[in-house]
């Protein structure tokens, strides 16, 4: 086998082998997650609520793309966190760690879902603004990977882990996973 094929064996693997998990650790498919988290984007959206999104590095590639999608193909509210004036500017004046939770706390409100998207599931920043956002009453749907016992794994109201050990599997399935939930939501709002 060549290593191109390895590599897609080990992607599909990878998509095929997430678990998503509900607040109280109950588990389903990938199939019911992804509806469950149509239901919940579209209920809170419909609510006057937004969807924002977080992450680090490619995280972040991926949190403005979908941001994007979402509101311009989806017409759903939705903002990313992370335009360089203010990246720059809050982990200056308050450090890194409160990147995300500073503006969290300024423009989240208790409709609103924070999409909280971490390769590693442990970045204190991430982790801070799950936090920020809970204490606000907004709704948490994580996208982690790597470990099984990363902090964020447990953090949402809706889990999605990835059980991966390279960064560009984790990063391309939680691609697809929010791809997956905006194209639903265009060709009809449910699985």
């Amino acid at each position: 086998m060549s290593l191109v094929q390895e590599y897609f064996m080990a992607l599909t693997q990878a998509l095929e082998s997430t678990v998503v998990t509900d607040a109280k650790g109950a588990q389903c498919d990938l199939e019911n997650g992804i509806e469950q988290a149509i239901t919940l984007f579209l209920r809170q959206t419909r609510l006057g609520g937004k969807l924002m999104f977080i992450g680090n590095g490619a995280s972040a590639s991926i949190s403005s793309h979908q941001a994007v999608d979402y509101w311009k193909r989806g017409g759903l509210r939705a903002m990313a966190f992370n335009d360089p004036t203010l990246l720059t500017c809050i982990s200056n004046d308050f450090g890194y760690p409160h990147v995300f939770e500073k503006p969290i706390e300024m423009f989240a409100n208790p409709n609103d879902v924070l999409v909280a998207i971490s390769n590693s599931g442990n970045s204190p920043n991430i982790l801070n603004a799950v936090q920020a956002a809970r204490s606000i009453g907004c709704a948490v749907v994580t996208l982690s990977g790597l470990r099984p016992d990363n902090q964020l794994r447990a953090s949402g109201d809706l889990n999605f882990y990835v059980p991966a050990p390279e960064y560009g599997h984790v990063e391309i399935a939680h691609l697809a996973i929010l791809h997956c939930i905006i194209d639903t939501i265009i060709e009809g709002g449910s699985v």
